[in-house]
């Protein structure tokens, strides 16, 4: 097997397993009001019975990016890529035979945590396999076809009773395990192993305050996204209502629009990178355009569906700059660790979103407003955003073949 072909089969089996891996994060929350209606919840029950299921299933993802990272250091990327695509699999399908709260919550959590393998074990793998100046190429295609797994999950859900969505994505979940063959583990890592260098030390990210500060950054520079889509757009139908939305929101469509434009926007950052030669400066540019869809988001008042729906595209677009976030994170630290950070890194911003909506609620109850609470969210998030990326070293030109010091 050539070198050329050994790297199409990793990009392909990567793209396609964040496809599965995305579809299946942000099904539950297209179909969040439908499922559990028909468990019988109705009301405010809706509202906080869904963002509870969510924070479960984050939960789940934090554990989970601990450890398949370890695992993923320590075996190798190809076991974390596999391994995870198939818990999540038989989750995604068993999630399709609830019947209570209790169950559903229980299969979320298990899905939650074969979610957090598959694309930290992906965006290693394919970033070691590729030439430092292409790598970015890589990554991008990888994120942006992942992405549209969520608009492939509205459409399948539109079309579809939401129990047999989740069988759709747990069967495409399966069927991936079939490409299995023709991807091969990185040669960084094999050398790793060959020198017996030690791997997968999770807490050797917190012996020195440099390497806990730049794990921090790369946490704190992806954590926008998930406030964009866990609190602005998964609870936009709520939003349209205080908004004076002209017309009834559709929870699934608002996230589909978003998250069409978060994997054009992938596509676009992963390229102005490339051209600019440059990752924090991209950051930056999408940072400034975030603030100013959310200001726009929480301040229009009585818009149309046909203007609020391309809005959430906006959103989407703005916050599409998570390729570059994950590459960031593979890019900071040695091989021996690289695969725990690239996983833990997007699991914990993930998994930010529960302090984020904690913190959201106390606001909100405090103000007596939702758009104020999520105003006043939003600004400290992307507050430590903009400090995270300020601190943060330019990785472009990095060669990824070292390993960092125990």
């Amino acid at each position: 097997m050539t070198d050329r072909t050994k790297l199409i089969a990793a990009v392909t089996v990567a793209a396609l397993g964040y496809f599965v891996d995305i579809y299946d994060l942000l099904l539950f929350s297209i179909v969040r009001v439908a499922s559990l209606k028909e468990l019988g919840l109705t009301g405010e029950e809706l509202t906080h019975t869904g963002i509870l299921l969510l924070d479960i299933q984050m939960v789940g993802m934090l554990i989970g990016g601990i450890a398949w990272g370890i695992l993923g250091d320590k075996k190798g990327r190809l076991s974390v890529l596999f391994g995870s695509i198939l818990m999540y699999s038989l989750a995604n399908i068993a999630n399709g035979f609830v019947t209570s709260v209790n169950e559903y919550a229980a299969w979320r959590f298990i899905a939650g945590v074969g979610l957090a393998g598959e694309l930290g074990a992906g965006i290693t793998l394919v970033a070691e396999l590729m030439p430092k100046e292409k790598r970015g190429y890589a990554t991008t295609l990888v994120a942006s076809v992942g992405i549209s797994g969520a608009v492939a999950a509205y459409f399948v859900s539109d079309l579809f009773h939401w129990r047999t969505s989740f069988f759709i994505g747990g069967g495409l979940g399966l069927m991936l395990l079939l490409l299995r063959i023709g991807v091969a583990e990185s040669g960084m890592f094999a050398h790793a192993v060959k020198k017996h260098t030690s791997r997968g030390n999770f807490f050797s990210l917190f012996k020195t305050k440099a390497n806990l500060l730049k794990y921090l950054r790369c946490i704190l520079i992806g954590i926008p996204l998930w406030y964009v889509v866990g609190i602005l757009v998964t609870l936009s139908p709520e939003f349209g209502k205080l908004l004076g939305v002209q017309g009834e929101i559709s929870g699934g469509l608002a996230i589909a629009w978003c998250y069409g434009g978060m994997a054009l926007g992938d596509v676009v950052s992963g390229l102005i990178s490339q051209v600019l030669k440059s990752r924090t400066k991209v950051v930056y540019m999408f940072l400034v355009l975030a603030v100013i869809a959310v200001t726009t988001y929480l301040s229009l008042d009585g818009i149309s569906t046909a203007w609020f729906y391309p809005l959430c595209g906006l959103l989407g677009f703005s916050v599409g700059y998570w390729v570059i976030f994950m590459t960031i994170a593979t890019e900071q630290f040695g091989t021996n660790i690289r695969a725990t950070v690239t996983t833990t890194a997007p699991n914990f911003a993930r998994g930010a979103l529960v302090p984020s909506t904690i913190l959201f609620h106390v606001v909100t109850s405090w103000t007596g407003s939702m758009i104020t609470g999520a105003a006043i969210v939003g600004a400290v998030i992307f507050g430590l955003a903009v400090w995270a990326n300020a601190g943060m070293k330019d990785t472009f030109h990095k060669d990824l073949d070292y390993v960092e010091e125990a």
